[in-house]
């Protein structure tokens, strides 16, 4: 996160400079006029185009921000401020804007661009550096396995902190910890996991390596498989070396380091945008349900579960009877049974839970929250929840905490936040079963992009402007 926002400060920085330049260094008359507030804005807008090329790069990898050359880090570098001021000219001739009214700016903002991120880049290496050196924000590490790698993965890591790791539990055998260590030895990795209170797992061999990963999961934690030579030679997985020690990251999903970034500047912009858009639509529809149900809240909250288990307050128009609300749909059939509204309470929970969760006649909903769910109207104040940062524009359903018994892959689906649309609900919303949104969630946590997140933006504007799938 750190280069992040150095690279962001260094972007910024060499516009403003490339401008100086021009204008008060550069000899030859210029013939532009300059608003460096405006340019300050227009360069921040464009800062995402510039992270994202960054990241395609490589250059927020671990191998990369731990390379002892810098050759490969600096030539990737002089790369991306080239193709990220070429990028940015031809942003700005498509919205015919001025950002670089004449060439020598892009010259220079290109020269000053590698020449900041370097410099910040080296800086903030080594303030890191010191830092680990201190044993200050070391990540604790776990390491399991009956293998000599074990042994070396130990020695590795304690002769490297600038690696970033500290050992705080051991699950192997006596004989492949070194003497000094042997205080840290679990005899059961649950054990270690729920004494250390750990970041990250290392295995070293092949036993029980799926049970392995699945606590990883479970705990958030990373986790990275110590091949063989045989392995390595064919591994799944992004290999890092610790060290001299060859390791593969086995990912629960893509979403992780200066991804969660990119998505988080994502879901602002676009999330801002589609605020600012939204609040007549939703001054109206918040007046209409005054005028319709007075003695109704027209907004209504409820606790669903996002990313490592949070529980997040989620904010939608109230489709439904106040008396309803807080109840189970088991709970409020039953009422309205005592109540004379429906005859039988038990077919109705039997009809709603084989028809995948919902009734087309549902009597707790009113008449106008039958529109707005069909319209999908009654999810536009999550748009608040997105800029808070408590759910994303595209991710997995926001899960009700009872709900999670009958998610046999939670951990997984809780690794990334939950979105206010999703791939479930733009392949048939409704008309796919409840198993087959869970798999489209899973698929969706392990196959993410900022490309299949626009792609799923796009089809939910045509599933709603279409209604397919709501009911």
């Amino acid at each position: 996160m750190a280069l992040i926002i150095g690279d962001i400060i260094a972007i910024v920085a060499s516009f403003l400079f490339a401008f100086y330049i021009r204008i008060h260094i550069d000899s030859r008359p210029y013939y532009f006029v300059v608003n460096p507030s405006e340019l300050f804005v227009i360069a921040i807008f464009l800062l995402p185009i510039w992270i994202f090329i960054l990241m395609a790069l490589g250059l927020y990898s671990h191998n990369i921000i731990l390379s002892r050359s810098h050759i490969q880090e600096f030539t990737r570098l002089a790369a991306a401020s080239v193709i990220g001021v070429m990028s940015i000219i031809t942003v700005d001739f498509f919205i015919n804007g001025n950002l670089f009214p004449v060439r020598p700016i892009a010259i220079y903002a290109a020269i000053t661009c590698f020449v900041l991120l370097v410099l910040i880049r080296v800086i903030i290496k080594k303030v890191r550096k010191f830092i680990l050196y201190k044993k200050i924000g070391l990540s604790r590490a776990v390491i399991i396995g009956d293998n000599i790698s074990t042994t070396h993965l130990i020695e590795n890591i304690v002769s490297s902190p600038e690696e970033g790791y500290r050992i705080v539990g051991i699950v192997s055998k006596t004989k492949f910890i070194p003497k000094k260590f042997r205080d840290l030895r679990f005899s059961s990795l649950k054990t270690a996991l729920s004494k250390t209170n750990a970041d990250v797992i290392f295995q070293t061999d092949n036993e029980k390596t799926e049970y392995v990963y699945r606590q990883a999961v479970e705990r958030h934690l990373r986790y990275y498989f110590v091949p063989t030579e045989t392995e390595l030679s064919q591994h799944m997985g992004e290999l890092e070396l610790l060290a001299n020690t060859p390791t593969i990251l086995v990912k629960a999903t893509p979403l992780m380091g200066g991804a969660k970034f990119i998505k988080r500047t994502t879901d602002l912009l676009l999330g801002s945008v589609l605020f600012i858009l939204a609040l007549i639509p939703m001054a109206v529809i918040f007046l209409i349900q005054k005028l319709a149900y007075p003695k109704m809240p027209a907004f209504y909250t409820q606790v669903r579960l996002s990313r490592y288990n949070q529980k997040v307050k989620i904010y939608k128009f109230r489709s439904m009877k106040k008396e309803y609300c807080d109840m189970t749909p088991e709970q409020a059939f039953r009422l309205m049974q005592k109540q004379g509204i429906i005859k039988n309470a038990k077919e109705y929970i039997k009809k709603y839970r084989l028809n995948g969760d919902f009734l087309s006649d549902d009597p707790r909903i009113t008449g106008f929250g039958n529109f707005l769910r069909k319209t999908s109207l009654d999810e536009l104040p999550q748009l608040f929840n997105v800029l808070k940062g408590d759910i994303s524009l595209v991710g997995p359903r926001a899960l009700i905490p009872g709900e999670l018994k009958n998610y046999g892959d939670r951990s997984l689906l809780l690794s990334v936040k939950s979105g206010l649309t999703g791939l479930a609900q733009v392949s048939g919303r409704r008309d796919i079963s409840f198993e087959e949104r869970r798999a489209l969630d899973i698929y969706y946590v392990k196959n993410w992009s900022i490309r299949f997140d626009l792609q799923i933006l796009i089809r939910t504007i045509k599933v709603v402007l279409t209604g397919k799938g709501a009911r």
